[in-house]
Formats: structure tokens, sequence, C-alpha cells
């Protein structure tokens, strides 16, 4: 089937590209709506506990305290004159603008909570009106417009949404400082890896056609349901990297077989039969690790499936119909600027790779041993891993939002931004109501108890000294959970506390079933493309480890602190989501490189290779192009080491170390090693199984050798070649 697309794409290669150029403009367009239907939240259970207090205190209590402003007397004491009456001045504005409901002031409740113990700082608090996204831009004109230097104070902005303004601010320019690292870097590697201008030009055209596609993609599901905006650091990153991938391959196979004697036509077909098969696998592969996110209730999760399981549908199709459609229009000319050193138009093999697997396979425990011990010992740091969620600990020390968070938790003595609030499920009397906030107040670290009533219920708002991180804040949560409402009414507990506590048990929760399908559906997509049930298995311990040492080191540098200097950050715990993501990505990238091995190694098996003839010759033809396809898109993720919040920082370095970890010691010495532990068992599937494949599975052996196979023995490139 493949081959007679190849063939189709060869004939009418002109009338592809002029529709694929439609189609890319059309993309371009509807593309550029994206960023009006995306969203900034996403990062809490709809379903949760303290999401529903949220939305109760929201909707029947004025509204839950999301921005503050901290005022300071430039001279005196908050309670001297100016201070008095510039305060008051900004509490009256504020509470005449529009977008925000609930201003409390200090001038107005005089409220030792609102004061610092130093009588030079106090507080204005306020709910500021909107969904997800009205939020953000309406926080975001406030602070514009009251944050200031107001003669007689200074006022900073802090609180819930001025840390979401910041770090959505920051995310924006860290990404510009990324793509703008990374896509030069790229560039010349790619000039460099193919040795020609026209060759290298290719893979950033189908990189580009996935992101503007993928761009397209999301204004679509934005118009239907919530996106996150951080889905787009997602599609340029994985865009770029996959178009990359893709394109790398088809080049790379096209040329080798010119390089062979094969004319034009005949080389398009066999790239399309055997490396475009391959493409489909990985594909697949790639695409169900970042399906499996669809599983969590966070939409900040979710829009990386939209994403991510977009981006790779579009990389694939674009590489499968432009690359080759180019390919036959430019024959021979791919190598046109070619650098003059450049040897890259003789094929793709690389005799060292070889070698390599060769040494690997004649002492396979004492080479493969070391390597498995390193990679446990860089997991190691997996054994005391602690997650969390994003808050103003995420920017880098100094920022306005930080001073703010660190005078509230320093110099006051009930935190106003970690409070916690809870909701009763309907009235009751004033002395069952008293004696809640009584019990309520006698729990270890609650500070002060304020209440508010409503028809519907009541509102208790417990002041406390604790990190809203710490253990203690979070026992305190089970705490006041586990105490019987007012005159027994059922209570909701809410907070930032109770955030973190009720988004690590979302994801934790289904962990075990993304895991459960990712696995699954890489043994069916690996076992019809191998025939093999040993295989999957294999490259799903292999990619398991590699994916845990990188995310050891992750905790390492940014749980434990080392490199926090160098790399500017504020040690902090995890973050739950951005590690799941990582390890999705980084599970359906290890699979990409997975697929461009097998299908090298079980192309030379299905024609009679021996193990080690075929492992050494699948190395030979895929580990320059496996291992030029990691730094390239390393050099991706690590631009985003360049961010200045901490959790892109985490998740660029760890998907780079770990594409670099599987590239070259998994691909280069793992696989060859437990390959050659197995031997013919490699490629065992119990009988039922075996027919099943025969009968139903997706490869073509015929396709895969195609017009290049009568060229083989006239290849020295390799211990063994392939066409």
């Amino acid at each position: 089937m493949l081959g007679r697309f190849g063939d189709l794409v060869y004939r009418r290669a002109k009338l592809l590209l002029a529709l694929s150029g439609l189609a890319l403009v059309l993309a371009a367009v509807l593309g550029l709506g994206a960023f009006g239907k995306l969203e900034s939240g996403g990062f809490q259970d709809p379903s949760a506990q303290s999401t529903r207090a949220q939305n109760l205190i929201n909707s029947d209590f004025g509204g839950q305290s999301n921005l503050i402003l901290l005022v300071h007397a430039r001279t005196g004491t908050v309670d001297g004159a100016a201070a008095t009456a510039a305060g008051s001045e900004l509490a009256k504005e504020l509470a005449a603008n529009p977008t925000v409901s609930n201003v409390v002031s200090y001038w107005q409740t005089h409220a030792p909570a609102l004061r610092s113990t130093d009588q030079t700082d106090a507080l204005i608090t306020a709910h500021v009106l909107g969904n997800d996204k009205q939020v953000v831009t309406n926080s975001k004109q406030l602070i514009n417009e009251y944050a200031r230097d107001d003669g007689a104070v200074t006022i900073q902005a802090g609180g819930t949404e001025a840390a979401n303004v910041a770090i959505n601010t920051q995310v924006n320019t860290s990404l510009a400082t990324a793509e703008a690292i990374a896509v030069p870097i790229t560039a010349l590697l790619l000039i460099l890896a193919f040795g020609s201008l026209v060759a290298a030009a290719l893979p950033l055209a189908i990189g580009l056609t996935a992101i503007l596609g993928t761009f397209a993609e999301l204004f679509v599901i934005g118009s239907l349901t919530d996106v996150s905006v951080f889905a787009i650091n997602l599609t340029t990153a994985l865009g770029l990297g996959l178009g990359i991938d893709y394109a790398l391959l088809l080049v790379a196979r096209f040329r080798e077989q010119l390089a062979q004697g094969v004319d034009v036509h005949d080389a398009v077909v066999g790239t399309v039969s055997t490396a475009g098969r391959t493409i489909l696998f990985s594909a697949g592969t790639v695409a169900a690790a970042l399906a499996s996110l669809l599983v969590f209730p966070l939409y900040f999760l979710r829009s990386f499936a939209y994403a991510g399981v977009g981006v790779v549908a579009i990389a694939a199709t674009a590489a499968l119909v432009i690359v080759p459609a180019l390919l036959a229009l430019l024959g021979h000319r791919v190598n046109a600027g070619k650098l003059p050193w450049s040897k890259a138009d003789r094929g793709s093999a690389a005799p060292a790779w070889g070698r390599l697997a060769g040494a690997v396979m004649r002492r396979p425990v004492l080479t493969a041993a070391p390597i498995v011990a390193l990679l446990l010992l860089l997991a190691s740091p997996l054994l005391h891993v602690a997650f969390g969620t994003p808050d103003q600990d995420v920017l880098r020390p100094g920022t306005q939002v930080r001073v703010v968070s660190d005078t509230l938790a320093d110099d006051f003595t009930g935190n106003q931004a970690t409070s916690i609030q809870v909701v009763s499920l309907g009235r009751a009397g004033d002395a069952a109501t008293a004696d809640y906030a009584r019990r309520l107040g006698a729990l270890p670290g609650v500070s002060a108890v304020s209440t508010a009533l409503a028809p519907a219920g009541e509102e208790f708002t417990a002041l406390t000294t604790l990190n809203s991180r710490s253990t203690a804040a979070q026992e305190l949560v089970t705490q006041i959970r586990a105490l019987p409402g007012p005159a027994g009414a059922a209570t909701l507990t809410g907070g930032d506390t109770a955030v973190l506590m009720d988004t690590k048990h979302a994801i934790a929760s289904r962990l075990p079933l993304a895991i459960g399908l990712v696995a699954l559906t890489t043994l069916i997509v690996l076992f019809l493309f191998t025939g093999s049930l040993i295989q999957p298995l294999r490259a799903l311990l292999l990619n398991s480890l590699s994916i845990t040492s990188a995310i050891g080191v992750m905790v390492w540098i940014f749980q434990d602190g080392h490199l926090s200097g160098l790399l500017d950050f504020t040690p902090r715990p995890m973050d739950t989501s951005m590690t799941v993501l990582m390890f999705c990505i980084a599970f359906g990238l290890s699979m990409d490189y997975e697929v461009f091995l097998t299908s090298r190694i079980k192309e030379l098996h299905d024609r009679g290779a021996t193990p080690t003839e075929a492992v050494t010759g699948g190395l030979a033809r895929t580990g320059r192009l496996v291992s030029t396809a990691a730094a390239l898109l390393a050099v991706t993720f690590f631009a985003f080491g360049s961010a200045s919040i901490s959790f892109l920082q985490m998740f660029g370095l760890g998907c780079g170390l770990a594409i670099l970890i599987d590239a070259l010691l998994v691909r280069g010495i793992l696989v060859p090693a437990a390959m050659r532990a197995l031997g013919e068992r490699a490629w065992w599937a119990p009988a039922p199984l075996r027919r099943f494949h025969d009968r139903f599975g997706l490869s073509d052996a015929s396709a895969e050798i195609t017009t290049a196979s009568t060229h083989d023995r006239q290849d020295s490139d390799g211990p063994v070649s392939v066409g």
C-alpha cells in the first residue's frame, strides 16, 4: 500500500504540493485565531472539593480573594494620616472598578491580620471577576493601574492572579527566547548533518508545517472546549522536533538509495515503503503516549493530548506527502548547496555505530552492567521525590509577586494569600456557628478565624502562619475536613493547600490508568510492527529505565536545589503536571527511536541475517540518524533551560536529557546487549499471536526490500548493509 502511495506521490508531486500549500495557508489563517481561544488555567480538578468550595465562594460570598495589594508606608506607619488617606482612596478606587468584587481593606476593617507586625505594611484584598482567560486579562489591567508609587505609599501586587499574570508573561518571553536560541542552532546542525543546504531545509519545512497545522487544530478544539495556552509550548517544541525526525529519516533513506544507483522513481517509492512505514508506527507510539493524558480531569493536561496527538498526526502526514513530493521534483538536486567537505550523500551508514554494537554483543554483561548501574543511580533521587503545583516560587527571586509573598509570610501574623476557606452547606444558628469557629480556631496552626454569611450557607476563613505547601499545612486541611460542620452540616474546604492536595490526588488516582494505557498501546503497536511479544516488553523496560533516570536527575536539580545558583531558581517540589507531561513526551520520543532502530533490525532479520548481523547492521544504518535526530531535538528542549520559570526549565532539561540518554546509552549499548542475551527469542510470540500477526500484522516485507535490494551487496558502509 505504501509502495503504491509512493508511486502516486511521484506521479502527482506538483498537484500534491499545490494542495499542501493551500492547506498550509488555510492552517496559518486559522492558527492565528488559536491564541484568542486558549485559556490560562486548567490546573484544578473541576469535581474536587476545593474547586467546588471556590465556586460557591465566588457565587454566594462575593468571590474568593485572588488579588492582594501590599501597601507600604514610605514614612511612619500605615496608620499615619498620609498613608491612611492614600490607602483609603486606593480601596475606594478599587471597589469602584467593575472587574472586581469583595474588596476588603485594612483601613476599612482595621483587622490585625491585614497589617504587618512592624505596622509599615497593610493589605487590600479583592476578587477579580471572569473566567480563566478574563481573570488574567483583568488582573493584568488592575496591576498596571494600581501597582505604583503613590507618593505617601508604594503599592505592589501579589496573590494567585498576580502570580498567574507574572507566570504567563514570563512563559511567553521564555518561549520566544527558547525559539530564538533553538531555531538557528537547529538549522546549523541540520546543514552540518546533511552537508547540503537544500536537504537541510526540508526538515525545517516539515516542522513549520506541523506547527501551523496544529495551531489550526487548537483553534478548532479551543472553540469547542477549554484548552490551555501552554499547549502552544508543546506544539512548537514537538512540531519542530518530530518534523526534523521524520524528514531526516525520509531524506536520509532517499539519499542512501540514490547513492546506491537507484533511479529517482524507485528511490521515492522505496523511501515511502520503508521509512514511511517506520514513520507511521513511530507516530502511532508517540500519539498513544500523549493520548493517555486525556484520562486526567485537569484540562491543562488534556490540552497537551489535543496538541500532542495533533502535532504528531500532522507532522507524519506532512512528512509522508510533502517530503516525497519534493524529493520527486528535486531528484539528485537534493544534494544542491553541498558543503565542500561533506560526504553525507554516500549513504546513512555509520560503521562506528556498527562496530560499537559488535563490541557490546561480544561482552554484553560487561558493557551493559555499568550503564544500568549508572541509570539506576541517576534515578535514585526519585526515592524521596515530593510533588507540588505551580505558585509564585516558580518565578525568580526578586520579582514583585515573590517580594509580596515573602513579606506576607515573614511580616504578617496570618497569611491572607494562604488562608484556608471552609464553606458550610446550609445555615446553622449563631451558637452552632460560633462553636464551629471556636473548634476551627483551636486546631494547631490556625491563628484566626473569620466568618461570612449567605442565604445558602456560611464561609469560615482560617488564617494560618504555615507554609501552604508544607506537610503541616496539608495535615491541617485533613483535620479540617474531618471536623464535623456546624450543627452537623456538610462542609467543603478550599484554599491553596486544599487545591494542592486535590490536584495531587486527581493526578495520582488516574496515573496508573494512564501508565497502563501507554504500556498496552505500546505493546499492541510494537507487536503489530515486529510480530514479537518480547520486543515490546524489552522496549518498555529499557525506555522506562532511561526516563526514570532523567526524572531522577531533575529531582536532584530542581527539588534538592543542586545547580540552583547556575540556573537561578528556587528549589521546590516537582511540579506534578509537568512531571507527568515530561514522562509522556519522553516515553513517546524514546519509542520514536525504538521504532527507527527496530525497523532496520527486523528488516535484516526477515532477510535471513543472524541476530548479531541484524543488530550490528541495524545500528550501523540508524545510529547516526538517531543520534543526529536526538541531538537536534535535545537542542529544542534544552533551549527551555534559558526560561525564567522553573517548571519550564525542568521540563526542557528533563526531556532533552531523557532523549540523549535514550539515543546514546539505550540504543547504542543496552539494546545490543539485550538483543544478544535474547538471541532468536527476541522475536518470539505464542503461536496464536504469531498466526494473528501473519494475518493482520502491518508489515510488508516485499516493500521493505524494494528495488534497492539488488544493490545491497555492493554497499560497504556498514557491517551488514540495508537498502
